[in-house]
Order: structure tokens, then sequence, then C-alpha cells
């Protein structure tokens, strides 16, 4: 499974568990059994004490703070659009990927819109100077296209090759050896990518960019983590001028942002104290201590 959707399974299941504890305000009983039962009560302050209690409800609180102040910049097209990717990369299996972490469409949908309410809050509590595009502009690498033929034995790969270099026909190879059914018949035609793609093996993407001219392929079999490619380069735009990408550059730097702990702890932090959140409860007063100080969250 994809490390972002189990993460964001995961953040969600204990998101529930704790809406549910969060309800609860007396003694009613939530389980019995043979000379005792369990209330509410117990229920609610065995959460709170609890390590994954604590994180749960810093998600709830983030989450309601996030809603609140962007919820107007995030609408519904843009959460199904982004829950329809997910839905076509896992094809057949999404369902169940689903049913088997206890999850339904709505909660998944909502666990996006989440996601993205905080790439919001990045883009508005954090600006991209021109020294940081000029310092991605050094990096950046057009998006490139190309067509391989993968196959499972680097024997069979340097049989390609030879083929290849007797002036055989990629296309025609590609449907007759490749093992990638995803591209094999398109002649081994992948979707365009950039050296920060990560859907694509980084061996792959180091060896397509050292081809040079369209038409170009791999001399020497590649090894990647799903076997032997042989790769063609179908297109490579110049890398043009800077001012050209801005949009680009910027989308890039922001990513790079939202997987930067350090960066995402202080633009939460600022939402928070824009939230102005007050925790009622003492003993959960430290529980955005890692954004905020105690003294502004805790009862007031």
């Amino acid at each position: 499974m994809n490390k972002r959707l189990t993460k964001w399974v995961l953040a969600l299941a204990g998101l529930l568990m704790v809406t549910v504890v969060a309800g609860c305000s007396g003694n009613k009983t939530v389980a019995t059994l043979k000379g005792s039962k369990i209330t509410e009560e117990q229920y609610y302050k065995e959460m709170k004490s609890s390590s994954s209690g604590k994180q749960t409800l810093q998600t709830m609180i983030i989450t309601d703070a996030l809603e609140n102040q962007y919820g107007k910049d995030v609408s519904k097209k843009q959460v199904d659009k982004e829950f329809n990717k997910y839905k076509s990369q896992y094809g057949s299996s999404f369902s169940s990927i689903l049913s088997q972490n206890g999850m339904t469409t709505a909660q998944f949908k909502k666990n996006i819109r989440t996601n993205l309410l905080t790439k919001v809050a990045l883009k508005k509590n954090k600006s991209v100077s021109n020294a940081q595009l000029k310092k991605e502009w050094k990096s950046y690498q057009p998006k490139i296209t190309v067509s391989q033929i993968l196959v499972a034995k680097k024997d069979t790969a340097t049989e390609v090759i030879t083929k290849l270099q007797n002036g055989e026909d990629f296309t025609k190879l590609a449907k007759k050896y490749s093992t990638d059914n995803a591209t094999k018949s398109n002649g081994g035609k992948m979707p365009a990518f950039d050296n920060d793609s990560t859907s694509v093996d980084s061996d792959f993407k180091t060896a397509a960019y050292k081809l040079e001219k369209v038409g170009d392929y791999s001399s020497e079999p590649v090894k990647t983590s799903y076997g032997y490619s042989i790769i063609k380069l179908d297109k490579k735009p110049s890398k043009g001028k800077m001012s050209d990408h801005t949009a680009e550059l910027k989308s890039k730097i922001y990513a790079s942002w939202m997987q930067d702990s350090t960066v995402m702890q202080k633009v939460i932090s600022k939402v928070l104290k824009k939230a102005d959140v007050s925790i009622k409860d003492s003993d959960l007063k430290d529980v955005l201590s890692g954004y905020v100080s105690s003294s502004s969250s805790a009862k007031k």
C-alpha cells in the first residue's frame, strides 16, 4: 500500500476512536462482564492517559483549526479529483484496501480533505523567496517521456538490445517481450516524469536522464526493483528560462516542505495560535506542547 495512504488510514482509525471518547460525559456503561462493568468515565480516563489518545486529540484539534481557517479554499471537486487518483492507481483492489483498514469512502475522503487543507495552510503561512527559486532551478530538470521494455532476466534484456542494434522496431519488441502490462500494448510508452517523481524507480530515472537524443536507448540493461529495463528516449525538452517554470518550481518547493517536519511544525503552530485553542481538561494541557506553549492552550 502507498505510504501516504497507509498513514492516512492509521490516523483516521485513531481519530474515530477518540471521537467516541470525546463524547463521554458521564457514567453510561460501555461494556459489561461478570461481576463488573466499564463506564464511559473509566474509558475516557484510560484513553486520555494514553499516548495514542493524546495524539489523536491533537489531530482532532488541528483538523478543526484547519477547517475553520481554510475550509473555503478546498472544494468537493478537489477532494474527488484526489480520491479518483488513488482509486485509479489501485484499481480493483482499492475497495478491499479500504475495507481491510475498516474505512469507508467517506472517511477516506475526509482524510484527503485534511491533507489538502494542510497544503493550503502551508502556502498561506510560508512564501517562496526568489533565492529559494534560484536554488531549486539549479537542480531542476524538465519532465521527459520515455518508453521501456521491462523483462525479468538480464540475458533477455541483452537479447532485446542486440535486436535493437540490428534494426528491429522498439514498439514491436515491447509488445513481444515486455512484462509491464500497463505499457507494453502502447509500445512501452510511459507517462512523463521528472527527477522528483516518486512513482519511478531512482535507478530508472538516472538512466533515463543520461539519454541525450530522442530515439536513443539504453546500451546496457538497467537494473531496477522491478527487473531489467531497456529505455528509449521519446521526448526531452530543453530547460529554458527560470521565469517560464516559476509555478512548477514553487510546486516542487512546497511539496518538499510538506515532507519537512520542522517546516510543518512551524506552520501548524501558526494555525493553532490563530485558532486560540483552550484545553479544558488540565490532564491534557500538554497535548499541543509540540506546537504551542502549555500556558497558551490551557484552560482559559
